[in-house]
């Protein structure tokens, strides 16, 4: 096999799980994908992988970005602490590993009312804070997710222009 070959390989490994990652908050997610990008660009030293690696890496950093932005005005205009996501995220680890399959969503989501009804000490205002950080959340994750699968997409042709043309 050839370094081209195993770099290509490496690198849709590292996409997958940078997808799967920003699913699942314990993972790297657009982080990992940036960095198969980057190897593949590196080893293959081709207009194909510096092309990839200019729009891939621009839809992950945009994505990212993005993702960051809308979720933090989101809860800065409902003045939801950032401390809230923390314990949803740290709910959904522990979900994780409690409940397979759907230990993930349930976990978050009961991390969220937790660290919501402790702070405002009304149940009522914990649901609709929780549910408002949830959809900020969810909101972020798809147009993080959607981008880092354009730059897998983009990924994909390159590699095939690139072993094509070779």
């Amino acid at each position: 096999m050839t370094a081209d070959i195993i770099a290509t390989v490496v690198t849709a490994l590292l996409l997958i799980v940078g997808c799967v990652g920003i699913v699942i908050p314990v993972l790297p997610g657009s982080i990992t994908g940036l960095v198969g990008l980057l190897i593949w660009a590196f080893v293959v030293r081709a207009p194909e992988g510096w092309v990839v690696l200019a729009l891939g890496g621009t839809l992950l950093v945009a994505g990212m970005s993005s993702s960051l932005v809308l979720t933090g005005s989101t809860l800065k205009r409902r003045a939801i602490p950032n401390r809230t996501l923390l314990f949803g995220v740290a709910g959904a680890v522990v979900g994780m590993f409690v409940i397979p399959v759907v230990g993930l969503l349930i976990g978050f989501v009961v991390g969220l009312l937790l660290s919501e009804t402790v702070r405002n000490r009304n149940l009522t205002t914990a649901l609709e804070t929780s549910w408002v950080a949830a959809k900020a959340m969810g909101l972020g994750m798809l147009v993080e997710l959607s981008c880092a699968l354009l730059a897998s997409l983009t990924f994909i042709v390159g590699a095939i222009i690139f072993f094509v043309t070779a």
